[in-house]
């Protein structure tokens, strides 16, 4: 029984103790499980900390980098409206500079009038006091006529008036004589002025259309790529070529304006490469420029080497058949140069081939007689000078130049074929509708120029040639003397100046024969 008890003793304070422990245990394992949920707590506030701190700190970039953008295309906007202001303003003060120069013109030019008016005025008093001179001189000799010789008053009137007449006629013919001479001296002088007050007050449209190419858009957002950010892209292109290109309101266009056609002719074809390129910007601007100046230049040599085809040429140095081809993009009088000399070539070949000249010669003597036009922009002097020297330059024969030299009659010709090229070249020009003239305002300024003079006493008849850029008036020689002739030719051109109008000038030819015939028997 005690041990029963003891037993159950030992067994209950056993129990006891392991409860104990138990609790012990399991308190310290809720203590450990406790402060390893603390820690992960404590970790993940630390996480979430860190990266709401990061994501504000992304926000905030994100927000400085959104207003950065913002501010920078606002500030590109402003400098575009800037620079379109600018270029508003340069171009007012350039119509202001323009209308300046204008009136600075028409000052110079109502200064020059009114020069004339005070030298004509002068001139008049002059001849009043040379009439008031001349009524002395006819009332002396008339009182001294009538003393002397057994003359009735009309008698001596008329004599006195004939020998005056004739003493006025030669003193005006010296007069006229001499300042001819006077303006031959200053003739250059004048005649630069006269071409820059005529470009200053012409009308532009016949400069615009030998200085001028448009190039069509796709669109006119292209207007602002051909600029460019602050114009880089056309300064780049203007520099290249030597070329201004005019971008106004015109829809879906842009000007190319320059004298020098091959110029304007490479930014044609680089400015049309670029449009359909798309890629517009100055490196690409430069490759473009560069492919064009190849591709305009092989196209040169390609249009002289076909027109030396044409027209059955050859052996002709290469340096001439590209300047041959230049002349593609040379016109006169609206006129193609290159197909002016073809026709002519050819005309010189027909015409030579009927008198039994040799005909290759003749063909090539009128291919190249306009040679100098090719280069007379960039070259002093007229384009015969230039076509000559070029020729001599290139070996040519001195057949084909003096051709050259005498196709405008500046020289005498020396061979048939420089008198068939000077024939060609005038059928050529004068055929109605090659220099943009109709067949009935030919054929009318042609007979007007023709009646005009056939309206002077003594004149015989006349003939306008060379497409009405000569008149030869016929005089019957009993009835104008060498003096008289002078003062003809010049009434004739007053007249002529007067009632006309025509491009350049009319030489007015008068052509006095006398003739004394005798036969021997």
């Amino acid at each position: 029984m005690i041990i029963a008890i003891t037993i159950l003793a030992i067994a209950i304070a056993t129990l006891v103790i392991g409860f104990a422990l138990g609790v012990a245990y399991r308190k310290r394992s809720y203590e450990q499980a406790l402060d390893v949920a603390t820690q992960t707590a404590t970790g993940i506030i630390e996480t979430a900390k860190k990266e709401a701190a990061a994501s504000k700190k992304e926000a905030i970039i994100e927000a400085k980098e959104e207003n950065h953008r913002y501010r920078s295309e606002i500030e590109s906007e402003l400098k575009e409206r800037r620079s379109e202001i600018q270029r508003q303003e340069n171009r007012l003060l350039q119509r202001e500079e323009i209308l300046d120069r204008k009136d600075t013109a028409l000052d110079k030019r109502e200064d020059v009038l009114e020069k004339k008016e005070a030298q004509l005025d002068s001139d008049q008093k002059v001849v009043t006091k040379q009439k008031e001179q001349a009524s002395l001189l006819v009332k002396e000799q008339q009182d001294k006529l009538e003393e002397i010789a057994a003359l009735t008053r009309p008698e001596a009137k008329e004599l006195i008036l004939n020998e005056t007449k004739e003493e006025l006629i030669h003193e005006r013919a010296v007069m006229i004589k001499e300042s001819e001479e006077e303006t031959k001296a200053t003739v250059d002088r004048k005649a630069k002025s006269l071409i820059a007050q005529a470009i200053q007050r012409s009308a532009a449209d016949m400069v615009s259309e030998t200085t001028v190419s448009v190039v069509n858009l796709p669109n006119d957002e292209m207007k602002g790529r051909i600029i460019g950010r602050e114009g880089r892209n056309i300064r780049t292109l203007e520099t290249l070529t030597g070329v201004d290109l005019i971008i106004d309101d015109t829809p879906e266009a842009v000007v190319l304006s320059a004298f020098d056609p091959i110029r304007r002719e490479i930014a044609r074809v680089a400015l049309e490469k670029l449009i359909v390129d798309g890629r517009i910007h100055p490196a690409r601007i430069e490759e473009m420029v560069e492919k064009a100046q190849k591709e305009v230049e092989t196209q040169i040599r390609e249009d002289g080497e076909n027109a030396a085809m044409d027209v059955g040429v050859h052996g002709i140095h290469p340096e001439l058949l590209k300047l041959l081809g230049r002349m593609k993009f040379r016109s006169s009088y609206g006129q193609n140069a290159l197909k002016h000399s073809i026709e002519v070539a050819q005309l010189s070949g027909l015409l030579a081939g009927e008198i039994g000249v040799d005909v290759r010669m003749a063909k090539r003597a009128g291919l190249l007689h306009d040679i100098g036009k090719s280069i007379d922009h960039e070259v002093e002097g007229s384009h015969i000078e230039i076509g000559v020297n070029l020729c001599k330059k290139y070996k040519e024969t001195p057949i084909v130049i003096n051709a050259v030299a005498a196709h405008h009659g500046d020289v005498e010709p020396e061979s048939l074929i420089a008198c068939i090229v000077q024939a060609a070249d005038a059928i050529s020009a004068a055929r109605p509708g090659a220099r943009r003239e109709t067949l009935e305002t030919y054929t009318n300024r042609l007979k007007q120029l023709e009646d005009i003079t056939n309206q002077f006493k003594g004149v015989e008849k006349s003939f306008a040639i060379q497409a009405g850029r000569e008149i030869r008036v016929m005089v019957v020689p009993e009835h104008v003397n060498d003096s008289e002739m002078v003062l003809l030719a010049r009434d004739i051109a007053k007249q002529i100046e007067a009632e006309l109008e025509y491009p350049g000038q009319i030489k007015v030819n008068v052509i006095r024969e006398s003739r004394a015939v005798d036969y021997a028997k």
